[in-house]
């Protein structure tokens, strides 16, 4: 009996040695190893410190950039990614910051980018702090041969034949949101109007209309509860994730558990409401997904498809990106158009003369060349998504550059947009005229421009949102001339995407029709 209790004393303790020592390698000697290799290629940032690294810092830094607005400037790093600027101004471009035990090196040099964003199936979306998925999965946090078959399935949805057909819904949703517009300005014909809650609400619409055939009312519940959960998320971020954390009854996470509970629940209700339906539309995404999806299962069998729950978490991005993103892009362009009121006349003349009066349509918003000027410089200057992240699997060689397993890659898309090397002393100055002779002429052939990201991942809606904006603006100048309010305070902040923290209050003026 000695004996055997003995050796059950033994194995628990060399268990509990080799539970230590992996303890040990994954918050002392494997974050001390990469920090001598990432300096040795002549990258710099903070010391390791133990468990933590840069978390503490991550957090006030955050907090003191969003506690006051800032005077009007595009130049506005320092509030948008706060982190990146600090590291940046301390070390250079060439530095580095610790989430956790974990390094994570910026990078900003066009040809490492390209190489990064197009070998997707090397350079994976890092695992990361779990809770983020929780907003949406789907073929945006995919990888290989799962990534390539979502991939696949969505593709014919996003189709631009099948993007003519959406184009009555974007007039629709921006035409009951100008109607709005109306009312508040009155008879007056002048009014301050906060924008930015009324371009949410008619993305909203629009991606109700064009992914699920419903009205924004469906759906209003599935995006509020969308936006507490990102602002959940993004506060997550600013700590060290512990595994199996997510699983501890905290306040926290029992109202992120009750979000995600209730969304899939109202998602997967639109889906099996359409999939029990004796004939659904096949012109909305929903519908297209669905047929590409059964026509891929009667092909190649079911193994080939997606499931139930598949298709839920791409309607749950449907919802998310395709609202954010275009809501994000629309609200910053007012804003700049309403600091230069030239640009804001150039875009409505060339829409007049277009359109004149009448309803914008797909042939035509290919011909809104000002418009799509001051689009492409929005984009750059106030991106939606400000930064992307990779992760290496395994060593990575850029030239003379060796980057070690385990290192997270940061490519802060803003500050490339906004980089005086790249761009030249005048980067944070809005000169639509850069885009005059299109996208390649303005980067000269260089990555130094990717708002939908690049390569095999680039963003799947792009073209839809481009739509959309272009509609949705033209229509805008048609009907009023907007400039700044004195009430209007400046503060890009960032909850996932870029978006005004205190809102975008306008003064509207009625145009005579």
């Amino acid at each position: 009996m000695d004996v055997f209790i003995s050796t059950v004393q033994i194995s628990c303790g060399v268990v509990a040695l080799i539970y230590l020592w992996k303890l040990l390698n994954w918050v002392w000697f494997t974050p001390k190893k990469l920090e001598k290799i990432l300096r040795q290629q002549g990258f710099n940032g903070n010391s390791y410190k133990l468990f933590y690294g840069d978390f503490k810092e991550i957090r006030s830094i955050a907090k003191e950039a969003v506690s006051k607005p800032m005077n009007f400037s595009n130049d506005i790093a320092p509030r948008a990614i706060p982190i990146y600027h600090q590291t940046c101004k301390r070390y250079g471009e060439k530095s580095f910051n610790w989430f956790g035990p974990k390094p994570a090196i910026n990078i900003t040099e066009p040809e490492m980018i390209r190489e990064i964003t197009s070998k997707n199936y090397v350079y994976l979306k890092p695992t990361g702090n779990p809770f983020g998925k929780m907003l949406a999965k789907g073929v945006a946090s995919y990888e290989t041969d799962k990534w390539a078959k979502h991939r696949k399935l969505i593709n014919p949805a996003f189709h631009v034949d099948k993007l003519k057909h959406m184009v009555p819904s974007f007039y629709l949703s921006c035409g009951e949101m100008l109607s709005k517009w109306d009312e508040i300005v009155g008879n007056g014909n002048e009014g301050e109007v906060d924008v930015w809650p009324h371009l949410q609400t008619m993305t909203s619409d629009v991606i109700s209309r064009t992914a699920f055939g419903s009205s924004y009312e469906e759906g209003r519940k599935i995006f509020e509860l969308q936006r507490e959960q990102s602002k959940l998320i993004m506060e997550s971020t600013r700590s060290l994730y512990i595994p199996g954390w997510r699983f501890v009854p905290t306040k926290f996470n029992s109202r992120m558990k009750e979000l995600a509970t209730e969304i899939r629940s109202l998602v997967l209700g639109i889906i099996k409401k359409r999939m029990n339906a004796a004939e659904g539309s096949a012109d909305d995404l929903l519908g297209l997904l669905l047929e590409s999806n059964l026509k891929e299962m009667k092909q190649h069998g079911n193994e080939s498809g997606m499931s139930i729950e598949e298709v839920m978490e791409e309607c749950k991005l449907f919802y998310f990106a395709g609202q954010e993103t275009t809501s994000s892009l629309l609200v910053w362009t007012m804003i700049l158009l309403s600091k230069h009121d030239d640009w804001q006349a150039r875009a409505r003349d060339e829409v007049l003369q277009v359109f004149g009066r009448g309803k914008p349509d797909y042939q035509e918003l290919n011909h809104l060349k000002t418009v799509n000027m001051i689009l492409h410089e929005a984009l750059r200057l106030y991106p939606p998504g400000v930064s992307l992240t990779r992760s290496t699997h395994k060593e990575a060689r850029f030239g003379e550059i060796s980057i070690p397993a385990g290192v997270q890659l940061v490519l802060p898309v803003l500050a490339v947009h906004h980089n005086t090397r790249l761009w030249g002393d005048d980067a944070t100055s809005f000169k639509p005229e850069r885009f005059a002779e299109g996208v390649s002429k303005a980067t000269q052939g260089q990555l130094v421009y990717f708002p939908f990201g690049w390569g095999p991942r680039i963003c799947i809606g792009q073209n839809f949102a481009m739509l959309e904006a272009k509609m949705a603006m033209a229509m805008i100048l048609q009907r009023f001339s907007f400039r700044l309010s004195p009430s209007y305070t400046h503060a890009p902040h960032t909850v996932i995407i870029l978006q005004p923290q205190h809102g975008a209050h306008l003064i509207l003026t009625k145009l005579q029709q």
